[in-house]
């Protein structure tokens, strides 16, 4: 038995150095296997000794059946030799290498904080006024004159269109023969035959063959044998007729005069003065047109044309200055 166990001792120790642990355990277990089968023969042999002794006693066991024993016990460890398996060297594979994306051409992913993108910092508005350079255009001297007149046609052209944006179609009649002593004031349209005495303003047209005493305001005014002492302010046109009287100033955008006026005419569109036309006072228009047989006692003035003579002449007389100085 002393061999048995320094066998299985050898065994173990050479397992527990070549083999990893689940060859180990394995083998183990085929020991141990073994190791039991090999006690569970030699304690067969053990019995049939005692058997063969105690079934003759008084007989010595001869040496025939000695060497049979021992060559029985031989055969048995000779086949638990050849029944162990051959334990091959275990070699520990070695760690692989961890694969370097770089070195085969992979690029490496982004890392997962991305970085944001600078936003264009946007100068404030003062930062801009400051470095724009600014360009100060020439500024054109304007004559009060001008000014004035500009300003009186703006506000005319704001009364003609208050005017017709809430005109009525409706028209009032004043007879022959009434008389009306008042302000008259209408959303539409009047035809005087009679006498006012007081001012009108009518959003419409107004057409006047009687008398007026004061002042007239309407979107177009027609004058024909009528008596007017007053003055006259139209956001349209105004005619004056050939047996009308009108004694004031008329303001209009284009006049047409056949009868007399006392007063200046200031009109920022076309004057025509008919044949049978007197006028005693000053006319400011952008044209004027006289016929043959009109009378007329005052200044004319083309203010309201395109072209300035005052301005036309005094380049005229720059340009001829800097010709002299050089």
């Amino acid at each position: 038995m002393g061999f048995f166990s320094d066998l299985k001792d050898d065994l173990s120790q050479a397992v527990n150095e070549l083999m990893p642990e689940e060859e180990l355990q394995a083998a183990l277990e085929n020991e141990a296997q073994a190791a039991s089968e090999e006690t569970d023969d030699a304690q067969k042999i053990a019995l049939e000794m005692e058997m063969a002794q105690t079934s003759s006693p008084e007989s010595d066991p001869t040496s025939d059946d000695l060497s049979d024993m021992l060559d029985r016990m031989e055969a048995i460890s000779a086949g638990n030799n050849a029944e162990e398996p051959i334990m091959e060297e275990f070699v520990e594979p070695a760690a692989e290498e961890p694969i370097i994306m770089e070195e085969i051409g992979i690029p490496a992913e982004p890392e997962t904080a991305a970085v944001q993108e600078q936003e264009p910092v946007v100068p404030a508005a003062e930062e801009l006024t400051a470095q724009t350079p600014i360009i100060e255009e020439p500024v054109m001297e304007v004559p009060e004159t001008e000014n004035t007149n500009q300003a009186q046609a703006k506000g005319r052209e704001e009364i003609t269109m208050e005017m017709q944006a809430s005109v009525s179609d409706e028209t009032a009649v004043v007879t022959e023969g009434m008389s009306i002593t008042g302000d008259i004031t209408s959303g539409g349209s009047l035809e005087l035959i009679g006498t006012v005495i007081g001012n009108i303003e009518v959003l419409g047209k107004l057409n006047v063959t009687g008398a007026i005493q004061g002042n007239s305001k309407a979107a177009e005014i027609y004058a024909e044998g009528a008596r007017i002492n007053g003055e006259i302010n139209s956001g349209g046109s105004v005619k004056i007729g050939q047996s009308s009287v009108v004694i004031g100033n008329i303001f209009a955008n284009s006049a047409v005069v056949a009868g007399a006026v006392k007063g200046d005419i200031d009109v920022h569109g076309p004057v025509v003065l008919d044949t049978s036309a007197i006028v005693m006072g000053n006319i400011k228009s952008k044209s004027v047109q006289i016929n043959n047989g009109a009378v007329i006692e005052g200044m004319c003035s083309q203010c309201y044309a395109d072209v300035n003579p005052t301005s036309f002449f005094e380049e005229i007389k720059k340009s001829k200055e800097k010709n002299k100085t050089k």
